[in-house]
């Protein structure tokens, strides 16, 4: 009797690990699309994304870049020091989006030109998320928050 209790048991942990083994494939399967990998302008132009690679772009709007067209659609530029991708954004851009302020964007790139699904800006006077610090150090053009010319 106690021999198929225990057979019984094993059956039921090897069933849960199997679904657990599956559920687990399906949800990466499903958000292998989902993951937005972070790319600096000069990583992009080395290394150009698929027309179908959803990735995050980050960098500094490049100055003299903004150009507002009809309705809610914005260019620019965004550079790290080293290169600089034109960027498309149809939509209400954050309050500190401003030329020479890191941003971070969402889109694919379409023809040489990023089309951005989103837009972030750094989010007070001195944060900027690390990624877009490390390609702009990568660069040598990333400054400290504070610094003043005499500093460097």
């Amino acid at each position: 009797m106690g021999g198929l209790k225990k057979k019984r048991r094993i059956q039921v942990v090897a069933l849960a690990a199997v679904a657990l083994l599956i559920s687990t494939a399906l949800i990466g399967y499903a958000m292998r699309d989902g993951i937005n990998f972070f790319r600096a302008p000069s990583q992009i132009i080395a290394e150009p994304p698929g027309p179908n690679e959803v990735f995050r772009i980050g960098g500094l709007v490049e100055e003299g870049s903004i150009v507002r067209g009809e309705s809610e659609q914005i260019k620019f530029s965004v550079t790290d020091g080293g290169a600089s991708i034109p960027v498309v954004y149809t939509g209400v851009l954050p309050d500190l989006f401003t030329e020479n302020e890191g941003m971070v964007g969402t889109g694919r790139l379409v023809d040489g030109v990023f089309v951005a699904t989103e837009i972030l800006a750094k989010h007070d006077e001195t944060y900027m998320p690390a990624e877009v610090i490390d390609a702009l150090k990568e660069q040598g053009i990333y400054k400290e928050p504070g610094a003043t010319p005499s500093d460097s």
